[in-house]
């Protein structure tokens, strides 16, 4: 329904501030196609905040005559909403109505405004952790992406085997795991960047950590990625925190001197491990490598920077260590970390040039860590 008393080029600058979208707050319907059909159809209403006549919803003896054509007062609604803020009026005053215009046309304007070059291919790994599945949406993730990127396409790249059947408790887990992400990965991942299809890519995976880290170290190199963590406060979810929160305080603290045995790289930042735990796997002789915080905790990653300086920190680690125990022998990684350090962890590995890795997960069933993946030195 279009209001006969609004000019055409006034409903036409309405829509364009609109995106063509449902501006109630929370509908965002998209108002150009039939939602079953997806046929082509102007399904719009130019509602009056203000009504247009002193004795319609909100109508005002003055306001209703000035405002009628005023693009101010106009909101662009579904049918459904359209008909809801006339039928409620106490519950939808001009100030709620005002403020839920204002909101959208700042986004829409916010999302217009990212340059094209900004455009990233959203990719999403999720598995089973413990006997929950660990479910991404496609939604969560774009919405984490804006303003600094926009989704290049309307579906994600899919990497996940969600309710696969098996828990990380069961023998066949982790080789079943790895060999679907690598199989997956190579199909969905690694052709599309050959082929110029692929430039960038915005990650969000939840997953045991040894299976982050596997992540990580296929996307070594591939193609420029941006790594997101799921924030439990002040507010769940993908997007990173404004204001950002200080920068955590990494320590990276060598064995001492006459620690000698197996290396192990302890990346204690969302959980403290002791060293009695990993004497239970390689026994009391080991060289302990640390990263840890002074008080681990799982918000410790607050912004991409954070992230940059941990990736800087691990890989001098793994400098140091390969320089220390030498490069044939395994390295055994212990890890207790949030999940975008595991996936930066793994992409800070060097194929041909690191040792090979032992990566541990911690599982009560089993009654502590176990050897859960290793990942050989190419040549």
């Amino acid at each position: 329904m279009s209001h006969t008393s609004v000019p055409d080029k006034t409903k036409l600058h309405l829509w364009v501030l609109a995106g063509g979208r449902c501006q109630y707050r929370g509908c965002n319907d998209e108002l150009w196609r039939d939602n079953k059909s997806q046929a082509w159809m102007n399904r719009a209403y130019v509602a009056h905040i203000t009504a247009d006549k002193p004795k319609g919803p909100r109508g005002h003896r003055t306001l209703s005559t000035k405002l009628r054509k005023a693009l101010s007062n106009l909101m662009l609604l579904c049918d459904a909403h359209h008909r809801r803020i006339d039928t409620d009026v106490a519950g939808h005053p001009v100030e709620l109505l005002q403020g839920m215009k204002a909101e959208h046309e700042a986004r829409i304007e916010t999302l217009t405004a990212i340059s094209p070059d900004l455009g990233s291919h959203v990719l999403l790994y999720g598995t089973n952790i413990g006997d929950h599945a660990s479910m991404l949406t496609y939604e969560d993730a774009a919405q984490a992406m804006v303003p600094k990127r926009y989704p290049a396409t309307a579906t994600p790249i899919r990497l996940d085997m969600i309710d696969s059947g098996t828990t990380d408790r069961d023998p066949a887990f982790w080789s079943q795991e790895e060999a679907n992400l690598l199989k997956k990965f190579d199909v969905r991942v690694r052709q599309v960047v050959a082929d110029g299809t692929v430039r960038h890519l915005s990650v969000f995976a939840r997953a045991p950590q040894p299976l982050l880290i596997r992540l990580g170290t296929l996307l070594t190199d591939i193609a420029p990625a941006d790594i997101y963590q799921l924030h439990r406060e002040p507010n769940a979810g993908w997007a990173w925190p404004k204001p950002a929160p200080p920068a955590p305080a990494f320590r990276f603290i060598p064995p001492p001197n006459d620690a000698n045995g197996p290396a192990a790289l302890i990346v204690s930042l969302s959980a403290t491990v002791t060293n009695d735990r990993i004497a239970k796997v390689l026994g009391k002789r080991f060289a302990p490598w640390r990263i840890e915080l002074s008080k681990p905790r799982h918000d410790c990653i607050g912004a991409p920077e954070h992230l940059s300086k941990l990736r800087a920190l691990l890989r001098r680690a793994l400098d140091q260590i390969k320089a220390k125990h030498g490069a044939d022998a395994p390295l055994h990684i212990f890890p207790a970390a949030p999940v975008s350090t595991m996936v930066e962890l793994g992409r800070v590995r060097q194929p041909k040039a690191d040792m090979a890795w032992h990566i541990y997960d911690e599982n009560r069933a089993h009654g502590g860590f176990i050897n859960a993946m290793q990942i050989a030195q190419e040549k």
